[in-house]
């Protein structure tokens, strides 16, 4: 910064208290189901804005499922942020949603969909993967991606960019606060189930709800597969209709008694 540059407004607020996260037999639950019987089984619970539109999977064939964990982005103004990549690293609120991060907690990001900023690298996603982290979904992009990918963790992204975090246009101005990510509100402990058909975030108040109405749609489901399979009638069963529902009582009774 030169002498006639303007002094930075601190917005380095003390990271909030840790997030209140949901009992492990319900993230557990819910790993089970999948992001698109999520979607379908919110939108029926009435919550219809639950998929996040713009991050997509850059690990095939991973799921993450877990609370989340929110990291907020916002423009640079030289008189409210202009340190570089080492400066005053604790002051670097990205690393702090990393400290906070427990077994099988996903880190959410709104990044704006901002294309030249390296939310994260190697470095910072290796202590997240050794602190349990089962992996991010960000409205943006990371760096160090071919490295990052070998950590085996969840990525759900726009991008990627040999960028760092704040060279460009924004910086990390928040954590664990309500974010919009991908077009989704996302609060502090919503759990997040994400594959590769995308990421959706699960409500905290709709979480009994859908691990109870998921599971019974997971169910019948796979008595559908299977008679599908066989060459059964799309018609009858797919949704499951009234007419094959005695059989698929009868099948569950001898498949899960």
């Amino acid at each position: 910064m030169s002498a006639d540059s303007p002094t930075p407004t601190p917005m380095h607020a003390i990271p909030p208290a840790a997030i209140e996260r949901p009992a492990r037999e319900t993230i557990e639950a819910l790993k089970h189901i999948g992001s698109a019987t999520a979607a379908g089984e919110l939108n029926r619970l009435g919550f219809r804005n639950c998929t996040i539109v713009g991050p997509v999977p850059w690990s095939p064939g991973t799921t993450a499922v877990g609370p989340a964990l929110t990291l907020q982005f916002l423009p640079k103004r030289p008189d409210v942020y202009d340190d570089a990549e080492y400066v005053a690293p604790e002051r670097q609120l990205h690393r702090h949603v990393l400290y906070q991060a427990a077994p099988g907690d996903v880190v959410v990001v709104d990044a704006r969909g901002e294309m030249t900023s390296g939310v994260f690298g190697e470095m910072m996603m290796t202590y997240f993967k050794g602190r349990g982290g089962a992996g991010v979904v960000i409205d943006g992009c990371l760096r160090d991606i071919a490295e990052i990918k070998k950590l085996g963790l969840g990525l759900w992204l726009r991008g990627a960019t040999p960028n760092f975090h704040t060279q460009t246009v924004q910086f990390p101005a928040a954590i664990n606060v309500p974010i919009a990510c991908g077009g989704a509100l996302v609060l502090p402990g919503d759990v997040i189930v994400a594959d590769d058909d995308g990421a959706v975030v699960v409500p905290r108040p709709a979480l009994e709800q859908l691990v109870e109405r998921a599971g019974a749609h997971a169910e019948w489901e796979e008595f559908s597969r299977l008679r599908l399979s066989q060459g059964g009638d799309l018609r009858k069963y797919y949704p499951l209709t009234d007419e094959a529902r005695a059989e698929y009582e009868a099948w569950k009774k001898e498949s899960h008694p």
